[in-house]
């Protein structure tokens, strides 16, 4: 089937760099997903399209893009699947644009680092691993999936409002490791989450919900974090 592409276009090497959109037509057949169509106008059509891709696999999250108004992988969406004759691809929103498809992804890494996203015990560490339960990983197994393609914070419109907001990605990190039972370091996380740029400016939209492609439950592990802070602080 014949379809248009209508793609984001920005090049900020030009003399005068102005955003805007390029259409392309592209012959698909069934089952090739965006990516491939992206591949397709890359090596075939124009190579001056600029987008991250790495594994192909919805693992390493690189691809995630903004696919007819949705923030979606690029190699997990099927193109027959969209049921478009025209569709449009912009890169993630919130996020500053580089060039095309491609944002900068430094601020989100930098919140994410904020939360301290490892394990934080001062014990003494025991002859082998620290065991954990079957039931005590269940507890963060849910968030453990995270592939931090930055979906679901790029889908947040208090990220977008409040650029010093940490974002969802971040936040579900933290619970991640702050109810991990072998960590000991919720205290070292609570500037960062108690605060109007933290955990309290969630407002429970669930869009980040909606974003992730993994399924993650990320505004109930949120709320349950919201909980801990106020009965250990309050």
């Amino acid at each position: 089937m014949q379809i248009k592409f209508k793609i984001f276009r920005f090049n900020p090497n030009l003399e005068n760099p102005k955003p805007g959109y390029k259409d392309y037509e592209v012959s698909t057949q069934p089952g090739m997903t965006i990516l491939d169509v992206l591949h397709e106008i890359k090596w075939q059509i124009d190579g001056t399209l600029t987008f991250r891709r790495s594994c192909r696999s919805g693992i390493c999250g690189s691809c995630a893009m903004q696919i007819h108004g949705l923030n979606r992988l690029a190699c997990e969406t099927q193109v027959e699947r969209l049921k478009k004759k025209m569709i449009v691809i912009d890169p993630l929103p919130g996020f500053k644009v580089i060039k095309d498809l491609t944002v900068d992804m430094d601020p989100f890494y930098e919140n994410m680092a904020r939360i301290k996203p490892y394990l934080i015990n001062d014990e003494p560490p025991p002859d082998r691993e620290r065991i954990q339960s079957p039931e005590d990983f269940h507890k963060i197994e849910d968030p453990v999936a995270c592939i931090m393609c930055g979906a679901c914070t790029s889908s947040c419109p208090s990220f977008w409002y409040d650029k010093e907001y940490i974002g969802p990605a971040a936040l579900a990190k933290a619970y991640r490791y702050t109810f991990d039972t072998r960590d000991k370091g919720a205290a070292d996380r609570l500037e960062v989450l108690d605060n109007k740029h933290g955990l309290w400016r969630c407002h429970t939209i669930f869009n980040c919900m909606d974003a992730c492609p993994k399924g993650i439950k990320i505004t109930q592990h949120i709320a349950n974090l919201k909980k801990k802070v106020i009965a250990e602080k309050y």
